[in-house]
């Protein structure tokens, strides 16, 4: 058997994106109780743009942080629960109730090049005595060099372990190995993986994370997530299980928790369409999505227009309101 590997199932955060963050407390209870019964290492709850990110900018959430979380704590008994804390989003008033309500794990997120912002938050996290998990979002914007001096800013400020985001789907095999490689050789803290799946890459990128060191990586049931989703949690429970790795999952329990209570549940299948597509190709943000959708709508043009405009300008999370500026835009010129 190989190195064992933490899985965290984010179905509950970055799956919040697909369902337009309207996922109801029974959803909540009846998915955290089948991760934690599969056997999961962590269960990630929050708002799709992490704590406090219920908002009109990122999408209003059915429930509050604390409600979900509640409900959460209440059936879950063996995993960790985890929280998603974007600096200027979240503060320490909402780790102080994630905490409240169970929560052991912080995953504190930033854009690829602003790691220098999370050194309050992850001090914070590490004071209340939470496992820091970090995110590098949008890690195909930089190359691998650039990466490694951002992970090591957060590695000291007291990271366990520093992810490369690839928030975007936009990463093939090779840019993975780069950039997971080389903090893998360079950081003495460990390594996470994160990918979507907007070019159909997503379990093949966390694979070869994986083979390059990563020792925590991240799915969800049914891929159910931004954009064109996620690596399933339950593709990549067997595929690692295949491969001699240890993860401590029930593969039958979790492809039930998957078939049975996620799938039914899903607002429209989670499939790599056009749009989808595009992102990857682009390299736009997966959560962009749903916005792009609705503007593209409303003002008449391609969404894959918009979206190749957004990756043109690099737009990151926390820009969706570049959204509709570009989609008005290119309803302009269409009229001209």
């Amino acid at each position: 058997m190989k190195n064992k590997i933490r899985i965290v199932d984010t179905t509950l955060r970055d799956g919040s994106h697909a369902v337009k963050h309207e996922f109801t407390l029974e959803d909540v209870s009846k998915i955290a109780s089948a991760l934690d019964r599969a056997g999961v290492y962590a269960i990630e709850v929050s708002h799709g743009d992490g704590l406090a990110g219920s908002s009109i900018q990122y999408g209003w959430a059915k429930y509050s942080d604390e409600e979900r979380l509640s409900e959460a704590q209440k059936v879950v008994k063996n995993s960790s629960i985890t929280v998603l804390l974007l600096p200027g989003i979240g503060t320490r008033e909402e780790l102080k109730i994630a905490i409240k309500c169970g929560a052991k794990v912080a995953r504190i997120a930033t854009h690829v090049t602003e790691a220098d912002i999370s050194e309050q938050h992850i001090n914070m996290a590490k004071e209340m005595g939470l496992e820091v998990m970090t995110f590098l979002m949008l890690a195909h914007m930089e190359g691998p060099s650039k990466v490694l001096e951002q992970a090591k800013l957060m590695e000291s400020y007291g990271a366990d372990v520093v992810y490369v985001v690839d928030s975007a789907g936009a990463m093939v095999p090779e840019d993975v190995r780069a950039r997971v490689g080389l903090l893998k050789e360079k950081l003495k803290v460990e390594v996470g993986f994160h990918g979507h799946n907007n070019l159909g890459l997503a379990i093949g990128n966390t694979i070869a994370a994986v083979q390059e060191g990563a020792a925590v990586v991240d799915g969800t049931l049914a891929g159910l997530g931004a954009g064109a989703g996620n690596a399933q949690t339950e593709v990549l429970a067997a595929v690692l299980d295949k491969m001699g790795y240890e993860t401590g999952v029930d593969l039958y329990k979790i492809m039930d928790a998957a078939e049975d209570i996620v799938r039914p549940r899903m607002l429209r299948p989670q499939i790599i369409d056009k749009s989808s597509l595009i992102m990857g190709y682009a390299g736009v943000y997966s959560s962009f999505l749903l916005h792009t959708y609705r503007a593209a709508e409303k003002f008449d043009v391609d969404p894959r227009d918009v979206l190749i405009v957004l990756g043109r300008r690099r737009v990151v999370g926390g820009q969706e309101d570049m959204i509709i500026d570009v989609a008005h835009e290119l309803s302009g010129k269409k009229k001209r």
